[in-house]
């Protein structure tokens, strides 16, 4: 069992956690969309390095599997509250 005071540190510490990684994942999401409307798809795709490219598209589906598992989560929390 966990110490009532760690799990303090904890949750202070998640909260500090899922704050910064909002605006972190806002920043990104902002250089996303200046990307997508300066270039196109196809100038992207020539013209980008393949293992940038590569790198970019294995972080955003890590970070799709861990949202995709955390909205789950939720929405299995809320049906059980109903």
């Amino acid at each position: 069992m966990v110490p009532a005071a760690k799990k303090q540190v904890d949750l202070a510490r998640l909260t500090a956690d899922l704050s910064a990684a909002k605006v972190e994942l806002l920043s990104a999401q902002c250089a996303a969309d200046r990307i997508r409307l300066q270039y196109s798809l196809q100038d992207i795709v020539a013209f980008g390095e393949r293992q940038a490219l590569k790198r970019i598209i294995a972080s955003a589906e890590a970070l799709h599997s861990l949202c995709s598992q955390i909205e789950a989560e939720i929405k299995r929390q809320e049906d059980a509250d109903k």
